[in-house]
């Protein structure tokens, strides 16, 4: 790949000049409360050409300020950018002219078909009539979009939709490529086939491509990965070198029989002092020591448990650069949450009892299609139920017909022995529901959205004041604060805490953690593990397949129909050799359930 020739024929890599070169780069915003903010606090950096380079970092890491930098949409309130060999302030017409910008939110066009998309991006970049043929052809295939040209944009799903945006950023063959978290909120089949377009452009074109991700095994993809947070660059390096910064540090340990491992990841997580990161993974839970512990100091925390060293991973390397950086000045310890109680529903769990969830036979049409064919499952009081599946599975319309927002078209279903059908309002007080988007009044106070959704619930007077203010310390809530200008894993926050103030025996969690960084996500997570402890049955539905590793129970979707249900373990090893992970698992189960529907008489050519 270093001696890749361009669109120009020019030779990239070798001893070629760098692409980007950013020095002492400063970029100041006005926040929330009128004083400045600085997004970049003088990073400098070089991106060298014909390579995959990585950003990555959390929420407010300066990425896609950088991002807008680079594309020439924002300019620098101190140091230099040289991009493309043209100072990024003086010449951003010229550098804009020469690279293709993938945004977070791509701008499709969703009354136009995606022939029409690309034909209109082909207009706007000047695309030569005699150059498109072969060009959209080649997109098409390579996105697999070429038998659904005729489709409006807005009616497909997610991940068809990131691949048709990349595909309208490559109607021309750039110098540089930049991609703003190109895979987030899409599926692991989406996310595999949005990396090898990538790749495959890479291979076949020579680009040179910058692309920031919150996906740890995407950047393990790039020759070099730079590290930020809160505006200020970690560290960088190849994927190789920043887990070397780990070595020795990593352990994998196997809870107790019949522990879960979210418990023996909890009693981890909650010894700031000892561990640096505990995450579940193949039902055993991967953990980082301390540089300054010893491991024989670790001893209380795995009584029972077999633990050994690991080889250690990119993540290992990120988690470890955030929480030093997180910690300089004031070391911080994780929320442990306040003795208030988040649900009425008690100790109830396990395997005894009626489940507090029956689904038989359930469908759900739309006119002529349907969305959700037969699908049968339980929950048990007190499971953490993961529903899993592609975009356009047909999870989101079985998780709100659940949640009582959408009636059934069909079938028998029962929530807190309450038929669902007949009910749905005596069940809706029985449960709290967390949406993906934040779905809040952003000009309220912290305290106002509470007190407005806990009388909604029917709390009043001192019950609902002593019950915000409980759940406020609770989830370590601003009172005060305008709900919408809080930080994204905040606001998540107040989402949850808004679903618990009636303390509701169930709690549906629709993609509760997309666009939250990996430290928000461990902490969302631990709630969620003292959540079930309390008794809370909790329904949840994500597109990161490590946090399937919390369930009890997953069910798996495709096109309507439930391909898989069972613990994690059982899925992986329904999901045969390729099941090593519960990533490769899902993409297992899915293609070989599309493989058999495309081999059945009568069955369609392919599933979209």
């Amino acid at each position: 790949m270093s001696l890749a020739l361009d669109s120009h024929g020019a030779r990239k890599g070798g001893h070629a000049p760098p692409i980007i070169v950013a020095r002492d780069l400063v970029k100041t915003f006005e926040g929330p409360d009128g004083a400045p903010f600085d997004a970049l606090k003088g990073i400098s950096f070089e991106v060298a050409a014909g390579r995959l380079t990585a950003l990555v970092g959390p929420d407010g890491a300066g990425k896609t300020t950088l991002m807008r930098m680079i594309a020439g949409l924002l300019r620098a309130d101190g140091g230099g950018l040289q991009v493309l060999g043209h100072d990024a302030a003086q010449d951003a017409q010229e550098i804009q002219s020469r690279i293709s910008y993938m945004p977070q939110r791509f701008g499709l066009y969703e009354d136009l078909s995606i022939q029409e998309n690309l034909d209109l991006y082909a207009d706007l970049h000047g695309v030569p009539a005699n150059l498109r043929r072969e060009r959209f052809a080649r997109l098409l295939e390579m996105t697999d979009l070429a038998r659904f040209t005729a489709r409006p944009a807005g009616n497909l799903s997610g991940g068809m939709k990131q691949k048709l945006g990349l595909a309208c950023t490559l109607v021309r063959v750039p110098d540089l490529l930049l991609l703003d978290e190109p895979s987030v909120g899409v599926d692991p089949l989406s996310r595999r086939d949005l990396w090898e377009i990538i790749e495959q452009m890479i291979a076949q074109e020579g680009l040179s491509v910058l692309v920031s991700t919150a996906y740890m095994d995407e950047a393990a993809r790039c020759e070099r990965v730079h590290v930020f947070n809160k505006g200020e660059q970690l560290a960088e390096g190849t994927p190789g070198e920043l887990r070397a910064r780990v070595a020795g540090l990593t352990y994998v340990a196997a809870p107790r029989e019949g522990e879960p491992a979210r418990d023996l990841q909890a009693r981890l997580i909650d010894a700031p002092d000892r561990i640096v990161d505990a995450v579940p993974s193949g039902g055993e839970v991967h953990f980082i020591r301390r540089p300054e512990c010893a491991a024989d100091s670790l001893v209380d925390l795995l009584v029972g448990c077999e633990a050994r060293s690991r080889e250690e991973e990119l993540e290992d390397a990120f988690m470890l650069l955030l929480r030093a950086h997180e910690e300089e000045g004031e070391p911080t310890a994780p929320d442990q949450g306040g003795e208030v109680a988040l649900s009425s529903a008690g100790p109830e769990r396990g395997q005894d009892g009626a489940p507090i969830i029956v689904v038989r036979d359930l469908v759900r049409r739309f006119g002529d299609f349907t969305a959700v064919a037969s699908t049968s499952f339980d929950v048990r009081p007190g499971e953490i139920f993961g529903l899993l599946g592609p975009n356009g599975a047909g999870k989101t319309t079985t998780f709100r017909m659940l949640c009582g927002l959408l009636p059934a078209s069909s079938g028998h279903l029962e929530v807190a022995g309450v038929n669902l059908r007949q009910t749905r309002a005596n069940a809706r007080r029985r449960i709290g529901y967390v949406a993906q988007k934040f779905s809040l009044y952003a000009n309220l106070s912290v305290r106002e959205n509470l007190e407005f959704f806990g009388g909604a619930y029917g709390l009043r007077g001192g019950t609902l004041r002593a019950r915000v203010r409980a759940i406020e310390a609770r989830f370590d809530l601003d009172p005060q604060a305008q709900s919408g200008n809080l930080p994204h894993g905040y606001k998540q926050r107040l989402a949850m805490a808004a679903g618990l103030l009636h303390g509701p025996r169930i709690l549906f969690l629709d993609e509760p953690t997309s666009g939250i960084d990996p430290l928000a996500r461990r902490a969302f997570w631990r709630t969620i593990t003292q959540l079930s402890q309390e008794g809370v049955t909790i329904i949840v539905t994500t597109h990161f397949m490590e946090e399937a590793e919390y369930c009890d129970r997953i069910a798996i979707q495709d096109a309507g129909r439930l391909l898989a249900l069972g613990t994690p373990r059982a899925v992986r090893e329904e999901a045969g050799p390729r099941g090593q992970d519960m990533n490769s698992a899902f993409i297992a189960i899915v293609e070989n359930a599309r493989a058999q529907e495309r081999t059945m008489p009568g069955g369609p050519e392919s599933v979209a």
